[in-house]
């Protein structure tokens, strides 16, 4: 290894004696070596510092007397100098010292001193490439080239160029941060995070607290960064023009930019992003023309997806569409009714069709058939496609508007303690429950009826039949009642379904941070049965569409399947890599959906308890889901203020609907899967047009109802039309706003009046 040391001085008119040139030559060496002491002191090598010191003295360390004065080096040419270069052989030009793994044996081989070798040894990152690459400047000249020639590009490439820029961003902070560039990390946060946070908003945040080696090394989601294989799907032609910038730096480049992209600086910049590129990203490079694909598309079909995709035994792929086409169709039809039942019901309806009457000795599955049967003569049609062909001006705009939009009943729960309650209606709409963060759950009757259970003092003995049973129950009573159990906030409520809506419902499900799920008696208002499993809280719990069977969804990544009349989970579905916090069962019972903080959906097979559909497009948690009565379609929605249609069977995103303003909190489908309703924390309820194809919106305000765009009052401030600009879909019929009630639950009864309900904040509240 060959020293570069600095011009000898000039001499005098004299001749300098021979002795004279080596005590020159020796400080000037001595300069050098402070300098790289100082270098080393510095960041903290002490290991390779005090072995540089040990070296100097069996070597014999010039007196520090007879240096001549110090002279100062930029930090650019200190790396520079400890850059170490040797030609290869077989490729001049290209370093043998260019890798630190491969620093040691490629020394050996050119035959250097044995103190040199446990030097470098000692250092750790000492190739020329990982020296360079702790310059905090490259990544900031960079980045900003990419992000210039990403912007520079042609219309149809940028859309597939932009999601390269967020994986470059990660890695060059995390690589600031973990080389102790603190100040030069939070100044490139700064300059750069402003672009990428309407699409990564969440993962922005996670990273700005990130501030220390030890918080990268201890983080969950940067290790992924670091270990994963960041997917980025590119057409060929794109892929083409991105290797091309890289290795040449043309092409792209956006007005002004100068001569950065081919100066030295600009070489170093593309080198950094080089290292990111060929060491944490993978490139899906499709055949498919650039033009084909959406522009939401390419940023959503990239990311750590390797985690997310499960890996069955002798197959990997890290394609969502090639997984869901793998696992073959689904039987996505309507449960199967009993020949028998089915016999029987259009029995009952004959007999009520010639006499006005209700027999009393029908069973529960009877009533709940003869009931679907009235409710689907009776219910209001809703077809949206009317309003596409009506003028909502004229005298029959609002007949048009009654045959698109839903009625809605909304009901607001005043006094409510910290933290948004959990509501739920009865299919019957007869009660109405709500869990607490006291707690606690509390029902009312929505038909103003009182709610009696059992007397504390009676005797089994004493029951004999249903009259009896009506002796020993509360004599006074009243329109609402506590349920006191759990010993933690309640975040989920469910009413039992056997009954449908022809019967008030026997049995209410509530889980809790208290990690348990517990069912409720309506009848004697008391806990029957605790279920327990889980580790963690349990935040969503939901009956399977016939009864008996309940799933719940935790925070230790699982959802589970249970029977009422067993203690013990039947079923544990694992995969998710976060917290499950929603799910939801298909019309026929056979697959449940879940929905998960890692971003992600899931289809599983109940029976076999094996992910059938992977969903992946959302840029946040997925925090409430719908399906559609027709069985084909799923509704996720959640953080991201966006609400995804998929369809269920190829598992392809029909589209996307866009138009909160905060997050999602319920879905519900009208019965002919026609429309769809989301409420959220933006106080308002929306209803959406799920057949139609969608796209920009325009904007109309019709009769103090918000139609198709800003308009109106909305979260108590009135709006113009052009005071912000719009973010919502052609899709959207129709937005209703409350005052201060963030709209936790939206249900549709089986004739199509939709049930709304949430907690009203005071102005003190946030």
């Amino acid at each position: 290894m060959s020293a570069i040391t600095p011009a000898a001085s000039t001499p005098g008119p004299e001749a300098a004696s021979p002795a004279t040139a080596s005590q020159d030559a020796n400080a000037s060496a001595s300069s050098i070596d402070r300098q790289i002491l100082e270098y080393l002191r510095a960041r903290g090598h002490k290991a390779a510092e005090q072995a540089l010191l040990e070296s100097l003295e069996q070597g014999g360390t010039p007196d520090e007397n007879k240096a001549g004065p110090s002279s100062t080096i930029s930090t650019d040419d200190l790396v520079k100098k400890l850059a170490i270069i040797t030609q290869k052989s077989t490729k001049p030009g290209d370093s043998s010292l260019k890798d630190a793994s491969t620093v040691l044996s490629e020394m050996v081989a050119i035959g250097n001193s044995v103190n040199i070798q446990n030097l470098v040894s000692s250092i750790g990152n000492v190739g020329a490439e990982d020296i360079l690459s702790l310059d905090p400047g490259d990544k900031q000249e960079g980045y900003r080239e990419l992000e210039a020639w990403v912007e520079g590009s042609l219309d149809m490439y940028r859309p597939e160029f932009r999601p390269i820029l967020f994986p470059i961003f990660v890695h060059f902070y995390l690589d600031l941060i973990q080389h102790g560039f603190k100040d030069a990390a939070l100044k490139f946060f700064a300059d750069y995070s402003a672009s990428l946070a309407p699409a990564h908003s969440a993962t922005l945040h996670h990273l700005s607290t990130l501030h220390l080696p030890t918080h990268v090394q201890n983080d969950e989601l940067a290790q992924r960064f670091r270990n994963e294989k960041y997917t980025i799907r590119m057409s060929r032609s794109g892929f083409s023009l991105l290797i091309g910038w890289l290795n040449e730096g043309i092409g792209g480049e956006s007005l002004g930019s100068g001569v950065g992209f081919a100066g030295e600086k600009g070489k170093r910049g593309r080198g950094a992003i080089m290292r990111v590129v060929n060491n944490h990203l993978k490139f899906d490079v499709t055949s498919a023309p650039g033009t084909s694909v959406s522009a939401e598309s390419w940023e959503e079909s990239s990311g750590l997806l390797s985690s997310l995709i499960p890996q069955t035994a002798g197959s990997t792929t890290y394609d969502p569409m090639a997984f869901n086409a793998a696992k073959g169709q689904l039987k996505l039809g309507p449960a199967p009714v009993p020949e028998d039942l089915q016999h029987e019901t259009e029995r009952v309806v004959r007999e009520q069709s010639m006499v006005d009457r209700d027999p009393g000795a029908q069973t529960v599955d009877v009533k709940r058939e003869v009931e679907k049967i009235r409710d689907a003569r009776k219910r209001i049609r809703l077809d949206p496609s009317a309003l596409s062909t009506a003028n909502l001006s004229a005298a029959h705009g609002a007949a048009a508007r009654s045959r698109a939009i839903p009625s809605i009943c909304a009901y607001t729960l005043h006094d409510v303690g910290e933290g948004a309650p959990c509501v739920t209606f009865s299919q019957d709409t007869s009660l109405m429950a709500a869990g607490f963060s006291e707690s606690y759950v509390r029902l009312w009757s929505l038909k103003g009826e009182k709610l009696k259970g059992l007397r504390s003092d009676f005797q089994t003995s004493s029951i004999t039949g249903a009259k009896s049973l009506r002796k020993i129950r509360e004599k006074g009573g009243s329109t609402t009642r506590k349920l006191i159990g759990h010993s933690g906030p309640v975040y989920s409520v469910a009413f039992d379904p056997v009954g449908g809506s022809a019967v008030p419902p026997k049995y209410l499900l509530s889980c809790s941070a208290d990690a348990t799920t517990r069912l409720w008696s309506l009848d004697t208002m008391t806990n029957v049965a605790v279920y327990r499993g889980h580790q963690n809280p349990v935040w969503d719990v939901q009956w399977s569409p016939m009864g008996v069977y309940f799933a719940t969804a935790s925070r230790d990544r699982t959802a589970r399947l249970w029977s009422t009349d067993r203690a013990s989970a039947l079923r544990i579905y694992a995969g998710h890599l976060s917290d499950v916090d929603c799910v939801r069962f298909h019309p026929n019972s056979l697959y449940l959906a879940t929905g998960s903080s890692d971003w992600t959906a899931r289809l599983w097979d109940v029976q076999r308890g094996s992910c059938v559909r992977v969903f992946i497009g959302h840029q946040n948690i997925v925090s409430t889901m719908a399906f559609s009565p027709d069985g084909k379609y799923l509704a996720t929605a959640g953080e991201d203020l966006a609400i995804n249609i998929w369809d269920i069977g190829s598992g392809r995103r029909v589209k996307k609907m866009t138009g909160h303003t905060a997050s999602i909190y319920s879905l519900a489908w009208s019965a002919e899967s026609s429309v769809l309703v989301s409420g959220g924390a933006d106080w308002t309820v929306r209803c959406w047009d799920a057949k139609s194809s969608g796209g920009p919106a325009s904007k109309s305000n019709q009769n103090g109802m918000i139609v198709n765009g800003y308009g109106g009052e909305e979260n108590g401030i009135t709006k113009e039309h052009d005071e912000l600009p719009s973010i919502e879909t052609s899709d959207l019929l129709a937005t209703f706003p409350t005052k201060r009630t963030p709209i936790v639950n939206v249900q549709f009864t089986p004739r199509n009046l939709c049930l709304v309900a949430g907690p009203y904040l005071s102005p003190e509240q946030r």
